[in-house]
């Protein structure tokens, strides 16, 4: 019984989602520190205070007070709360991973069959379309070659795009790089 529960605690699942739950907790005090004193603090000089609790507040037949404000606080700490991680944490990390795939070259990805099948049927049809008809073969290839330069040219284009400032900055922002 204790064996195959030190089994299940010495898992990799475990042991990563404790991991994961401690950097969680540590890394939660950072994303507060910068929502509180740095966002807050932005959001405050704009408004005029820090927090919208009493901002809403409606009473409704002498009952205790509606506080919309408390509401909308909240919205606006997880809106802040989450723009903090996507651009701190998400955004470097999904840039360092495409970088690093570039670097070695990318992760393979599996040839659907279908795909695969339909590549071999191309290519048989080309064979036996240059031993019949010479003819149409050469329009083919040179129709081919012809889609290669567009697509090289196309690409040499976004590459001249992309080396000024101000469009490597648009290709940051439209998700191209």
């Amino acid at each position: 019984m204790f064996k195959g529960f030190k089994a299940f605690l010495t898992q990799g699942n475990v042991v990563d989602l404790a991991t994961a739950v401690v950097i969680g907790t540590a890394f939660g005090a950072v994303v507060n520190a910068l929502v509180e004193n740095v966002l807050m603090p932005l959001i405050a000089s704009l408004v005029g205070e820090p927090d919208f609790d009493n901002l809403f507040a409606v009473t409704v037949l002498d009952g205790p007070p509606i506080q919309f404000g408390v509401l909308l606080t909240a919205v606006v700490n997880f809106l802040l709360i989450a723009a903090a991680i996507y651009f701190v944490v998400i955004l470097p990390m999904n840039k360092m991973i495409e970088a690093r795939n570039r670097a070695l070259g990318g992760p393979e990805v599996p040839v659907d069959p279908q795909l695969a099948l339909l590549t071999e049927i191309r290519d048989q049809l080309k064979v036996q379309t240059e031993k019949v008809n010479p003819e149409a073969f050469a329009a083919a290839v040179e129709a081919e070659r012809q889609a290669e330069e567009a697509r090289l040219a196309a690409e040499k284009e976004r590459e001249l795009r992309d080396q000024s400032l101000l469009g490597r900055a648009k290709s940051i922002v439209w998700g191209r790089d």
